[in-house]
């Protein structure tokens, strides 16, 4: 019996929720290991939709949820998810959702910077939520992160908002946007404090006795490999590691709890905001992509940009994320196409390479070069047995596998939770 980590391998928005709360129905703990409320995951349990953005997957089907030490968390957007689940008829208590004591907090100071940051970016805009999440990891790298475990030490947290709003107010003030005050912040916290405080625990024991009495651990990653902050397309990233290594030190467990990595892609690729996208669609096909899929984020409703699946990103992202197999979604967007087409390599500056550049320009100016094989007109949409596929979309799959070095362990035909085909379980392994 394994444990099981999941992450996304592309630029996020891969379909993880679907797959998540598949497995979550299997698990006993499901832990979200780092991201904030930037991240987003679609539940569709019943007739109820449930729009998740820090809370972990699990509670949906009854688990234990845990917030690790990995993740930052903006308290006012959490206690709004929790009322908004338990309007759902989800129960949210500190008995379902544990919060690992140090965890850093998102301030109302964190997002105003982002924001004044990105405004004065111009065209070089990164393309981020404005949700503070930058500038929350930054204070925990700067060592001036005001945790969850501070509320507990008036003093504690009197001298670290004279930390965060010395450098916070000075770069403010030099953007020409408002600063903020002592009591602003003081105020905040002292509203949240008693109900955040409710859930606080050392995640880092209570896991490690899970882990000692043989229960089923999920590892619930946000965003993607590709806007991971040292493996992704930087700057054009996120502010944490997404890489299944991370499921470990943003929780609290040893490297060996993490188990399966299961790698989840889409059947095509797509991205949210700025950054380099080489395979992307500008035409016809790329639109009616987007259009099947119902290709907008969860969190910013922006839409997301759409193009041909990346054999040479996903290859890599395999490696650095240490995945042991890929779930792969939405391959019924694909169906009635005439022609498909995966990116097999680049060309930079007039010569073929066969990896992702780590260079800013270099990663602009790759040209995609393609294969194409036949689509098919059969549908795949509600499969649960590779003998529902159409010939060609079984040469589609075996040829993504061939080209990315790992294998397609599990099959997703439609948002359903049940129209799966599962080829290894990894829970299992």
């Amino acid at each position: 019996m394994s444990n099981v980590t999941v992450i996304g391998t592309q630029w996020g928005d891969e379909g993880k929720g679907k797959i998540v709360d598949w497995l979550a129905s299997r698990a006993d703990i499901v832990v979200r290991f780092q991201g904030g409320h930037n991240a987003g995951h679609t539940l569709v349990v019943g007739d109820q939709v449930y729009k998740l953005s820090l809370l972990p997957s699990g509670l949906v089907r009854g688990q234990i949820g845990v917030i690790g030490n990995g993740v930052v968390i903006d308290p006012k957007a959490l206690m709004s998810e929790i009322d908004r689940v338990t309007a759902q008829g989800l129960k949210v208590t500190p008995e379902t959702l544990w919060i690992a004591e140090n965890t850093p907090l998102i301030l109302p100071v964190h997002g105003a910077l982002d924001r004044a940051r990105e405004a004065a970016r111009g065209d070089r805009k990164i393309g981020t939520t404005g949700r503070g999440i930058g500038p929350a990891y930054e204070d925990k790298v700067a060592r001036r992160a005001i945790r969850v475990c501070d509320l507990a030490e008036p003093e504690t947290l009197d001298w670290k908002l004279d930390e965060v709003l010395l450098h916070h107010n000075t770069l403010l003030a030099g953007l020409g946007a408002e600063t903020f005050t002592k009591e602003e912040l003081k105020d905040f916290l002292t509203e949240i404090t008693p109900r955040l405080m409710s859930f606080a625990c050392p995640v880092w024991d209570r896991l490690d006795e899970a882990r000692r009495a043989g229960r089923r651990i999920l590892f619930e990653g946000a965003q993607a490999v590709m806007l991971d902050v040292d493996h992704g397309t930087y700057p054009f990233v996120t502010s944490s590691n997404t890489v299944a290594a991370v499921a470990a030190s943003g929780s609290g467990v040893s490297p060996s709890s993490i188990g399966f990595v299961l790698g989840i892609a889409k059947a095509y690729t797509t991205r949210v905001g700025e950054g380099p996208f080489p395979s992307e669609l500008f035409d016809d096909v790329g639109r009616t992509i987007g259009e099947r899929g119902h290709e907008f984020g969860t969190v910013t409703g922006r839409p997301r940009r759409c193009g041909w699946f990346d054999a040479v990103m996903l290859r890599r992202a395999a490696r650095v994320g240490g995945v042991t197999g890929i779930a792969l979604t939405k391959l019924d967007v694909l169906d009635g196409l005439e022609e498909i087409s995966i990116c097999v390599g680049y060309e930079l500056d007039g010569k073929k390479i066969d990896t992702f550049p780590s260079a800013p320009g270099a990663q602009a100016r790759v040209k995609p070069i393609y294969e194409t094989m036949p689509g098919w007109q059969e549908t795949t949409a509600g499969a649960r047995s590779w003998a529902e596929l159409p010939a060609q979309a079984i040469k589609y799959v075996r040829r993504i596998e061939e080209l990315i070095e790992a294998p397609v362990t599990l099959l997703s035909t439609s948002p359903e939770r049940d129209d799966t085909i599962l080829m290894r379980d990894p829970f299992e392994d």
